[in-house]
């Protein structure tokens, strides 16, 4: 069990429970508490003087992950871009006027994949491409410009899945870099450890390199809170495998979720077999909200017993499914998933599964709505 933080003991508030710091204040704290909030707001104006430092100079509640993951509440996942093997191979090219339309939407965070492993050396130190790195603090920069919250994630390191040993210094060499390179960002700014391991990179072992990567970042960046999913592809199946370590308290659980799968990946080509399955509807029945209840209902179990706040980093439904069944599911996966207290990201804006066109720059109405009613 994750120790609630000092501020909301003081202030009587409960891990996962939303922060109303006027009432709570007015009507709940007491003179003993008081004093303690005074006592940790003056050690921790001490202990952060005025100098440039890391994050942890900032607001010490926006280093709680239940009040950070409201940030995450309505986010966007821009895939296809910089988790290409090189930007617009995969027919995405992010340019600024498309983090205009995501905040003008309503959406609050961007998630931004990123195959950080194919622009790094291969071999030791493992540098990171200078104009890559200066490419992803762009995308940082342009987020932060319409307020949206940016999720640095480590995706599509496909190496790693198959060689983990081999793999394992660079992937932490890696990360010290961007951990280096983004200490100072503002406290709305998230690291996501890695995208969906699988194969080789067993639940056993993702234990054990997440432990490392944990430490990693840590020696460098104390306060950006981290993201962590499950191995097996980032599903639900591996949550009790999942091992975070005790002292690492300034985490988001994350999962996936693309349930029914023969609905939502309908004629996906990577996917074998999966031109069968087209025309594979989804209409709300009693049963088939069910079934998004109960495997929502054991996420939100497991991370109450975990103490961890919630992340639906993807969910989406592939543009060949029927557009009036995408729109219904995507709704009611999203409503189920704040219902539970998740803050969600939609997979993804602008391609296979876009809520967006890029061809005609406007949003699918059917989606949107869907997304941000």
């Amino acid at each position: 069990m994750r120790r609630r933080s000092p501020y909301r003991w003081a202030l009587g508030i409960e891990n996962g429970e939303k922060m109303n710091l006027k009432s709570k204040f007015f009507n709940q704290i007491s003179p003993v508490k008081i004093l303690c909030l005074l006592i940790m707001t003056l050690f921790w104006a001490a202990a952060c003087p005025d100098e440039k430092k890391p994050a942890e100079n900032k607001q010490f509640l926006e280093a709680d992950p239940f009040a950070r993951n409201e940030l995450l509440g309505r986010t966007m996942n821009l895939g296809n871009a910089l988790e290409a093997p090189a930007e617009g191979e995969w027919g995405v090219t992010l340019h600024s006027h498309y983090f205009d339309s995501i905040a003008a939407a309503g959406f609050t965070a961007v998630r931004v994949p990123i195959r950080w492993s194919a622009h790094a050396l291969p071999v030791a130190p493992h540098t990171i491409e200078p104009s890559f790195l200066t490419r992803v603090q762009w995308v940082v920069a342009q987020s932060e410009r319409v307020g949206l919250a940016p999720i640095i994630d480590f995706h599509h390191y496909v190496e790693i899945f198959s060689e983990p040993e081999a793999h394992r210094k660079r992937f932490l060499e890696i990360w010290k870099q961007i951990a280096t390179v983004f200490q100072y960002g503002d406290t709305a700014l998230f690291y996501e450890v890695l995208n969906e391991p699988h194969d080789n990179l067993t639940a056993e072992l993702w234990n054990e390199l997440l432990a490392e990567a944990i430490d990693t970042i840590r020696a460098i960046d104390s306060v950006h809170t981290l993201i962590i999913g499950t191995a097996e592809w980032g599903g639900i199946a591996a949550m009790n495998k999942l091992k975070i370590p005790d002292d690492e308290d300034n985490i988001i659980f994350t999962f996936h979720y693309y349930e029914p799968f023969q609905f939502t990946h309908q004629g996906a080509g990577w996917n074998e077999g999966s031109e069968a399955w087209l025309g594979t509807t989804w209409s709300g029945t009693p049963q088939q909200q069910q079934n998004i209840i109960a495997d929502l209902s054991q996420v939100k179990n497991w991370a109450a017993q975990q103490n961890l706040p919630v992340f639906l980093g993807e969910f989406g439904a592939y543009h060949r499914a029927p557009m009036e069944s995408r729109a219904l599911w995507t709704q009611y996966v999203r409503h189920t998933a704040e219902s539970m207290n998740m803050s969600w990201a939609y997979w993804e804006f602008c391609s296979g599964f876009g809520a967006y066109n890029a061809n005609t720059e406007s949003w699918r109405p059917q989606l949107l709505q869907a997304l941000i009613p």
